[in-house]
């Protein structure tokens, strides 16, 4: 009997710690009932299903077709020719080797100039039926036969027409009967990411295509030419593809394939193009007058930058600082100075060197400009008449 009072005992009193349990949690701390554990929303995107296509023809981005870019190439791929081109070289014979003691020994069998034929590869692009061909000055520089492998298998010699070594472009001419030529485009209308094809020759191996974007415009400060504006692109460019085709999605010519950043000396996705905009200018005047009439100052500059311009104690941070004046030049001749930073020409604000070297080689030689700038802090003006660039743009004979 006592055994079971215990029991009674222990039980109701577990019973009633239960309880005062439960109601401890549910009146004074209900968040020990809720579940703590983090929750993650997540939200799923709605992606298009549909397949990827090719711009439209107005340049507007909107999609309207498979992803295939044949139509593009196959308008394209007629224009874009094979270049070789051959030129005797001629090993000069080194003195020794024409001393009488040397030759009593020897004979003069190695005292005669050796000469050999080199060869090498390019691309180029019939601009007309007429049968000009735009390509790169280093394509053809220095050759002495140009041979066109047109892309129907016909063959024919050509001459240079003329030949830019600013812009390492080249004007080629050939002979034939129903010439394809490429539809040009504008390389003005050109953004970051649009779809770009590249024609060539690389390796010598046959024609070929590769795709790409671009990756950026206006590169400059490259080392690469003089005048330099070009397109940047990851579609692989490799060496036999300079001066061939750089094509948008409609087929149409928007840059000169020219340089590769390499150091391997294959494609590693950095590749540079003329554009098409600016090789148009200068393919013009070449087929005009056989060469390029460019502007020429006489003076060698670099940007006028915000660290330089606080070095210098000047307030005004962007023009072109001058850093040395040519004897007897059109800069020297209007009075311009070591140190001179112009900030305009013709009223037009200076941005920078490129912008200035630019606006200055667009210039018709004999003609007068008028160059604003600060000399040591204070303001000055100057007239000065440029002339033909020397030396490196001549008429071919």
């Amino acid at each position: 009997m006592a055994i079971r009072k215990f029991l009674s005992f222990i039980l109701q009193t577990i019973m009633t710690g239960l309880a005062a349990a439960f109601l401890y949690v549910l009146l004074i701390d209900p968040d020990l009932l809720r579940d703590n554990s983090t929750v993650v929303e997540v939200i799923e995107s709605r992606q298009e299903t549909r397949t990827p296509a090719a711009a439209d023809s107005t340049g507007s981005g909107a999609w309207n077709g498979p992803v295939s870019y044949a139509d593009a190439v196959e308008k394209a791929v007629p224009a874009v020719v094979n270049i070789h081109t051959a030129k005797v070289i001629t090993h000069r014979v080194h003195p020794l080797l024409k001393d009488p003691v040397f030759q009593k020994f020897f004979g003069d069998r190695f005292a005669k100039a050796r000469k050999e034929i080199q060869t090498s590869l390019g691309s180029g692009v019939l601009i007309s039926s007429q049968g000009y061909v735009l390509t790169n000055n280093h394509v053809i520089e220095g050759a002495d036969q140009i041979q066109i492998l047109l892309a129907d298998g016909r063959s024919a010699k050509a001459r240079v027409v003329g030949s830019d070594q600013d812009t390492d472009l080249a004007v080629l001419h050939l002979t034939a009967d129903k010439l394809p030529s490429i539809v040009i485009g504008d390389s003005g209308r050109l953004r970051v990411g649009d779809v770009v094809l590249a024609i060539g020759n690389p390796f010598g191996v046959g024609q070929t295509v590769t795709s790409g974007i671009i990756s950026a415009t206006g590169r400059d400060h490259l080392g690469i030419t003089a005048y330099e504006d070009f397109i940047q692109t990851d579609a692989a460019i490799n060496p036999g593809n300079s001066g061939g085709a750089l094509i948008d999605t409609r087929g149409a010519l928007i840059g000169i394939n020219s340089a590769i950043y390499s150091q391997s000396g294959g494609s590693q996705g950095i590749g540079f193009a003329i554009p098409i905009n600016l090789a148009k200018g200068v393919m013009t005047q070449i087929i005009e007058k056989g060469y390029v009439a460019r502007g020429w100052l006489g003076i060698e500059a670099q940007d006028l930058t915000p660290q330089l311009a606080r070095t210098l104690g000047l307030t005004h941070t962007k023009g072109m600082l001058i850093g040395s004046v040519i004897n007897d030049g059109p800069a020297a001749n209007a009075g311009l100075q070591h140190g001179d930073i112009v900030v305009a020409i013709n009223g037009e604000p200076v941005a920078g060197t490129n912008e200035a070297m630019k606006a200055i080689s667009g210039v018709q030689p004999g003609t007068t400009i008028k160059l604003s700038g600060l000399r040591k802090g204070l303001p000055f003006t100057a007239q000065a008449k440029v002339i033909q660039r020397p030396g490196r743009n001549t008429p071919v004979d």
